[in-house]
């Protein structure tokens, strides 16, 4: 019996700091679970200043310090045909859902929403763009990263 694989996306603005991190803390997750042959995972921003480019070194690092090895992710840019390649694609605020529902068509597979609606009772929608900041700021992220993707991996895993 074979099991559906369901590919899921992570989009922020520049696709080197948050989605990163939701890309490789889901993927971290999907293996600790033993589940690695039921996803795809990825991750993209709306803009495509970083294309190419690795993740955020502050990002690597608070990733790393928690055993989780994003260095090798490069940015790409989300695109309309990302709307047919993934079932799950995650916003990080409501400004980039808002750019990724411009390309929405009907008949298109993908279910889109916010991360953090992973966790209705958090109290924030929007994972704070953490590029300004400082490495507490980015340690914060990735807690609340880390918490909302465990509770969609349990939805997604129940499915």
């Amino acid at each position: 019996m074979s099991r559906e694989v369901t590919a899921v996306e992570f989009v922020c603005l520049g696709n080197i700091c948050r989605s990163p991190l939701g890309e490789g803390i889901f993927r971290h997750h999907v293996a600790q679970a033993g589940l690695t042959d039921r996803f795809v995972i990825a991750s993209s921003g709306t803009g495509g200043w970083h294309v190419g480019d690795p993740p955020d070194h502050r990002s690597i690092e608070v990733a790393r310090r928690h055993g989780v090895d994003i260095s090798a992710q490069r940015g790409r840019q989300f695109t309309a045909a990302h709307m047919d390649m993934y079932d799950v694609i995650l916003a990080m605020d409501a400004s980039n859902l808002a750019t990724i529902r411009r390309h929405q068509r009907p008949g298109q597979r993908a279910r889109l929403g916010l991360l953090l609606d992973e966790l209705p009772d958090f109290g924030l929608r929007a994972v704070p763009d953490p590029y300004t900041g400082t490495a507490e700021d980015f340690e914060a992220v990735y807690q609340m990263v880390d918490r909302a993707c465990a509770a969609l991996l349990a939805r997604l895993s129940r499915g």
